[in-house]
């Protein structure tokens, strides 16, 4: 089992900047692929950007150049620095892991066994 916990989020105007963390615990050894998610008032939810185990790392093309994620092994920490922030990056940003590397998309959360309860990013004008 792993636990995670989301922190970081909160209220920014456009432009400016937020990083967000993720805390593991638990078997945290068993997580070969981690990912962060988002889900805008009344949308779906959709992948941001997704770590490998190994360090490969891919984005969504709507945040590709303007989020980076990262992770800290040492302190079982995810994060996602989020810089020049858009109107539409406001969301509820969720963490997710999962053991298998093969189930690793941004295209299907379903996949993601494990989940933190989300943090919220609002971003105004």
């Amino acid at each position: 089992q792993v636990q995670l916990v989301e922190s970081g989020g909160g209220s920014v105007q456009a432009g400016g900047s937020l990083r967000l963390s993720c805390v593991a615990s638990g078997d945290t050894g068993s997580s070969a692929c981690m990912a962060w998610f988002r889900q805008p008032p009344g949308k779906e939810r959709e992948g941001v950007a997704l770590n490998i185990r190994g360090g490969y790392t891919y984005y969504a093309d709507s945040v590709k150049g303007r989020f980076t994620i990262s992770q800290d092994n040492a302190k079982n920490t995810m994060y996602l620095q989020m810089d020049s922030l858009k109107l539409e990056d406001t969301a509820m940003y969720y963490c997710a892991a999962t053991e298998w590397s093969s189930y690793c998309s941004l295209a299907s959360p379903w996949k993601y066994r494990y989940w933190g309860q989300g943090t919220q990013v609002t971003v105004s004008s």
